[in-house]
């Protein structure tokens, strides 16, 4: 679902906030009577297994996971509840945001609660489905150890009056919490899809019987399996030459070596690897077109080399008791680096089969990077467009082109800022939950003139080595430029053989091939390729000149409902120049990239 934020300030503690402190009508006048519907609430939600807020490890319930969070943590929701006089949604909020942003204990801490999350309707929505926390009211958040952590129960009424005036009083409570949730629906339908809310706060726990679970990969898997896609990547020619440069330059590293290739599709760089000298080389693929990988293979004499295997990496055993291979190579990358989640594949496959030293990883690192870009032809084209067709006003059609992240290609003059490191991977020993990540940046203006900055720009490069390691930040990428010749370099090309040169065996070598970057950049200073560049348009523009600064966060995870989709969130908030100390307002922007 995506969301848009207007623009909020950001209060500093001392400005005037709204009261929203809770009633304590229930806490001074039934304390006594408080105890029977504590223990009632604790049969719907204590006794369900609870996450801690700040760490990925369950408890047997609420009470446990609470305990656990002020012990280990210092950190008490009922404590900063009544510090910051929030109510009932509030409280909701508050759980949601740390669930959804893992925030540290020390940063809740310093929160003064005028904190724009707290009105915002986006945090009533659970971020943890039948959320423990999300059902107990301010009572149920006591420390009293004699109520929580004892078995110790109130005595049954001593006549029917005593009984009657109980239960009028459990009704009471049981409306009140009636109306809480009819009010907590009320809000959220006003900012989402109230029935489909409805639906979600009613399906069955995972324990009970359900539909079956969500498939992301037959769509995924199937869309491979057409021509028009592996012609598209193979004629990407700053993308091709630049494996193809690293496998055929590098013999030392391929000789010999036992190589996976990991989505191998037509299985083009296996056959690299074959004829750059590789002992052996399992190329394997869950798609249909791993049938016509196997035709190729065979048709290229190359049958007693190339193993071609279909399935899922994550399924498969390698033939011939092989437990450890030299070298994976894969091209895994999508569009903004990480869309279609096909790297936790190759990671699953370098911890299954890469021998633990000296195994490369090709490529071995990618960089994502960030900056601000101008714009104006990209909203002309996706939002200006739609106003006057043929004389017709369909602008409507516009509306949702801001919540969806746009791959497209701009050129250098475009960019309005130097690129920002988002993040490096280094495909050595970054693991999959490393891949949903939060980063900080800065941003400043390089414009010569007053401009309008209409969209960020997200691309990546992408660097191998021969031994894996990171690439120091030192190394610029290699930028490639229409012309360049490098395919040329490394096979035939229009009929004509390669250049022929003397293999070299020298002691030198070796060390040659060690030092050796090879790589390239997605960038719009580069030779567009196929993945071309992901735009994020900014529904208002940023009014800049040279020097203005844009500081923010950029957060990224895969979508909820499509693993092989992402979740992007941008909050930033300008400063005209280095001097100027007043920050503008903070604004948020959602976007799906799919």
């Amino acid at each position: 679902m995506t969301i848009r934020f207007a623009a909020a300030t950001i209060h500093t503690t001392g400005e005037d906030v709204d009261d929203h402190s809770v009633s304590s009508e229930s806490e001074s006048d039934y304390a006594e009577e408080d105890n029977n519907f504590e223990d009632w609430v604790s049969d719907q939600a204590q006794n369900q297994s609870c996450r801690s807020l700040f760490e990925d490890r369950a408890f047997p319930s609420a009470a446990a996971a609470r305990a656990h969070d002020k012990d280990v943590h210092n950190f008490d929701l009922r404590t900063i509840s009544a510090k910051l006089e929030l109510d009932l949604h509030q409280r909701i909020r508050l759980i949601n945001f740390i669930r959804k942003h893992a925030p540290t204990p020390e940063d809740i801490g310093n929160l003064t609660g005028a904190e724009t999350f707290f009105s915002s309707d986006e945090y009533l929505i659970p971020q943890i489905e039948d959320d423990p926390l999300l059902q107990l009211e301010m009572d149920d958040w006591s420390d009293d150890e004699e109520l929580s952590n004892t078995d110790q129960r109130p005595a049954p009424p001593a006549d029917l009056p005593s009984a009657l005036r109980q239960m009028q009083l459990l009704e009471r409570k049981l409306a009140r919490a009636h109306r809480d949730m009819a009010e907590y629906r009320s809000l959220v339908g006003q900012q989402f899809d109230a029935g489909r809310f409805a639906e979600i706060i009613n399906e069955p726990s995972p324990s009970s019987a359900g539909p079956s679970p969500r498939d992301d990969d037959t769509h995924y898997f199937s869309s491979y399996c057409e021509n028009d896609i592996h012609a598209v990547m193979i004629q990407d020619k700053v993308r091709t030459s630049t494996y193809a440069s690293f496998i055929l330059t590098n013999p030392i590293l391929f000789r010999d070596a036992v190589v996976l290739d990991v989505g191998c599709g037509t299985g083009i760089l296996s056959l690299l690897a074959a004829k750059s000298g590789a002992k052996h080389v399992y190329a394997v693929d869950a798609s249909d077109i791993a049938e016509k990988a196997e035709q190729i293979v065979k048709a290229n004499g190359l049958e007693n080399v190339i193993t071609v295997i279909r399935g899922k990496v994550e399924e498969i055993t390698l033939p011939d008791d092989v437990e450890h291979v030299d070298i994976i190579i894969s091209e895994w990358m999508g569009y903004a680096l990480l869309y279609e989640s096909m790297l936790d594949s190759v990671l699953q496959a370098r911890d299954r089969f890469l021998k633990p030293e000296g195994g490369v990883m090709a490529p071995s690192q990618c960089r994502i990077m960030f900056g601000l870009c101008e714009g104006s032809e990209i909203l002309k084209e996706r939002i200006g467009f739609w106003s006057d067709v043929y004389g017709f006003d369909l602008s409507v059609m516009a509306n949702d082109v801001y919540e969806e992240a746009i791959v497209d290609v701009v050129g250098p003059e475009s960019l309005a800022s130097e690129p920002y490191l988002l993040k490096d991977l280094h495909l050595k020993d970054i693991t999959t939950r490393q891949l949903d990540f939060t980063s900080q940046f800065t941003l400043v203006s390089t414009t010569p003139k007053r401009t309008k900055i209409h969209a960020f720009v997200l691309y990546f490069d992408t660097f191998f080595t021969t031994t894996g390691e990171p690439v120091s930040p030192e190394v610029p990428v290699r930028v490639a430029k229409e012309g360049d010749v490098t395919l040329a370099e490394v096979w035939p090309v229009g009929g004509k053989a390669p250049p022929q040169r003397r293999a070299s065996t020298g002691p030198g070598l070796k060390q040659k091939e060690d030092k050796r970057v090879t790589s390239f950049s997605t960038g719009p200073c580069s030779q567009p390729t196929h993945w071309k560049q992901t735009i994020f348009l900014l529904r208002d523009p940023i009014h800049a000149e040279d020097g203005t600064i844009v500081t923010g966060s950029f957060y990224c995870k895969k979508s909820a409902t499509n693993s092989r989709e992402l979740d992007v969130e941008i909050h930033y908030s300008v400063r005209q120049n280095a001097e100027t100390t007043a920050v503008g307002e903070t604004v948020v922007q959602i976007y799906k990239v799919r």
